[in-house]
């Protein structure tokens, strides 16, 4: 992507609502006013939010909430040249239950209340083989997502990477959680076969992933 087009998509992200844009500054000192409004300031309803970390172009994000128009949906990247296709979509198909975050993951306990979220999917987030704690699914940031999650919230995990996937796991045993469920190739078991199921949704990596031959795995458990 050239760098023109790239401050074009920065120019467009300005005009969306949706789209929600904090300075690093006002996270690292607290200052997100939506803290703990999000149902009140940007959706303007009590459904329940489910976050996506890590969302990228916000495929899955969207897909989400075209499927669950009840539940409110935040996309959460860093790129903002990702970030303005999810946006621009939810734009266009006025999806009033979607929204976009533009922020580190690091930040995530400045961006929530506490019980303000339900549910929180990681889809094909970077497997960081040599720094295991910035996994997002670490026990630091488990931690982290306690901190503004409902108890008992469910955090998905869709990963191209057996190492994300397996060490997942063993974090989540080891804390003593409830597994949900654990596949180590949902498209090989045929457990992404319904094309009804949001596990068949794909995203522009996972599509990559796929025709390199790569299972999908996915992981669910109880925070």
């Amino acid at each position: 992507m050239s760098g023109k087009n790239k401050l074009a998509k920065f120019r467009e992200n300005e005009t969306f609502g949706c789209l929600l844009q904090p300075s690093s500054d006002d996270m690292l000192a607290g200052n997100f006013p939506v803290k703990g409004r999000w149902n009140a300031e940007v959706f303007h309803n009590d459904n329940p939010i489910v976050l996506e970390l890590g969302c990228g172009r916000g495929e899955y994000t969207v897909a989400l909430a075209e499927r669950n128009p009840s539940v409110n949906y935040i996309g959460i990247d860093i790129k903002g040249a990702r970030l303005w296709k999810g946006a621009k979509y939810a734009t266009e198909h006025a999806l009033g239950n979607v929204a976009f975050l533009r922020t580190r993951i690091d930040f995530i306990k400045s961006a929530f209340g506490p019980d303000e979220v339900s549910e929180i999917w990681i889809t094909f987030a970077d497997p960081q083989p040599k720094k295991p704690g910035k996994r997002l699914t670490s026990p630091l940031f488990l931690d982290r997502y306690r901190a503004f999650t409902k108890k008992g919230a469910i955090v998905h995990l869709k990963t191209d990477s057996v190492l994300l996937y397996e060490s997942s796991l063993e974090v989540a045993q080891s804390q003593g959680l409830e597994i949900l469920e654990c596949n180590a190739d949902i498209y090989g078991s045929g457990r992404a076969s319904d094309p009804d199921d949001i596990l068949c949704v794909k995203t522009y990596y996972e599509q990559m992933w796929l025709a390199e031959g790569k299972p999908i795995t996915y992981l669910a458990f109880r925070l």
